[in-house]
């Protein structure tokens, strides 16, 4: 078993919780406890900035355990029964997800609800590639075409055959999602960020209609799928499934593209990149959504595309103010957040330019 995980660090002095518990609690509950009568060795993926996911390293056994963090949380957010539900259904139908290995929704264990899940042993990309994965550029245009593939996949799911028909609200999916970010950005805003006022009525007057209702991811990145070790081109395993629902897929797109940096963007947007989407061979934004469209059977035109766009870039300056609001409010000590609140700035700008509402 390998003695380093790329991403896994100590354990924050503000996220650590009682091992010891976890343990005993997951010997009595486990479906199979094979391997887990130890206390195992703990390390925390420094990645993400929502859920926390942390490494139990037993002596012939890894688990990875996802719980909530510590501070305000918003409404319906940190479901971890919701994300364990998700993942159990959808392993019947879908090969990229981890095995579920228990749900506790006794807070007196370690003080929140936590799930365990197996580890998919495989390669997961940072702002980089790890050190020992190069892609050439054909490799790299491959990636992207099956890192599309998948996403088709997923929303190629039949919700009613999953157990899943139940996950959202139905038609209305757009509407609800302007309605709910435009509220989020509000309640999370602090004074040294901009209001987004112009930015919100934009998207509020132009949003289209839902063009099918299906299960999607909801932060699709390729920070969030692991690859195969022998092949890095191919996804072998989909991670964090905290935001997924029944919705509309052209959303799912736009939330992806929001974090694809690609080669030819400006400095200041670099600076945002964080995943490798700028090395050559990868796929262009447009090329991205023309691919995915064109395996759909959806039309799509730059014009039509605007909005999705914008929403996207809207969408991820609100979770960007949403965990900088808890670095301002004393919530977290984490440093990494603090440095997120200049991001909501720069997305105002990209918006500003891209919907000509400055």
């Amino acid at each position: 078993m390998a003695q380093q995980v790329a991403g896994a660090q100590d354990v924050r002095t503000e996220d650590a919780f009682d091992v010891e518990a976890a343990a005993r609690w997951l010997r009595e509950n486990a479906e199979d406890a094979t391997g887990l009568d130890a206390v195992p060795a703990v390390k925390q993926f420094s990645g993400g900035a929502s859920n926390l996911t942390y490494l139990l390293s037993y002596p012939t056994r890894e688990l990875i355990l996802r719980r909530a963090p510590a501070g305000t949380k918003a409404r319906g957010a940190h479901d971890m029964g919701r994300e364990f539900r998700i993942q159990a259904k959808l392993s019947a139908v879908l090969p990229y997800i981890a095995p579920m290995i228990a749900f506790c929704d006794d807070a007196s264990v370690i003080g929140s609800d936590f799930y365990a899940m197996g580890k998919i042993d495989g390669v997961i990309a940072g702002t980089e590639f790890p050190p020992d994965v190069t892609l050439s550029a054909e490799q790299a245009r491959d990636l992207c075409l099956n890192f599309i593939d998948v996403l088709v996949e997923l929303h190629s799911v039949d919700p009613e055959k999953a157990g899943l028909a139940d996950l959202g609200k139905g038609l209305g999916y757009v509407r609800r999602q302007v309605d709910g970010w435009s509220a989020r950005f509000r309640n999370a805003r602090t004074d040294d960020v901009p209001d987004f006022e112009a930015i919100m009525s934009w998207i509020a007057d132009n949003q289209p209609d839902d063009v099918a209702n299906c299960v999607i991811h909801n932060d699709y990145k390729l920070d969030n799928v692991v690859l195969s070790s022998d092949d890095p081109t191919r996804v072998i395993g989909i991670l964090d499934w905290e935001m997924a629902t029944l919705g509309d897929p052209l959303m799912d797109v736009a939330g992806s593209m929001a974090y694809w940096v690609q080669a030819d963007d400006d400095e200041q947007l670099q600076l945002m990149r964080r995943v490798p989407t700028n090395l050559p061979g990868m796929l262009t934004r447009a090329e991205f959504v023309e691919r995915y469209c064109e395996r759909m059977g959806l039309e799509m035109t730059p014009d039509r595309w605007k909005w999705y766009e914008a929403f996207g870039q809207f969408r991820s300056a609100v979770i960007a103010q949403q965990i900088y609001y808890r670095y301002y409010h004393g919530q977290t000590t984490n440093e990494r957040f603090k440095a997120i609140g200049s991001l909501v700035g720069v997305a105002e700008g990209r918006l500003d330019k891209l919907i000509g509402t400055a």
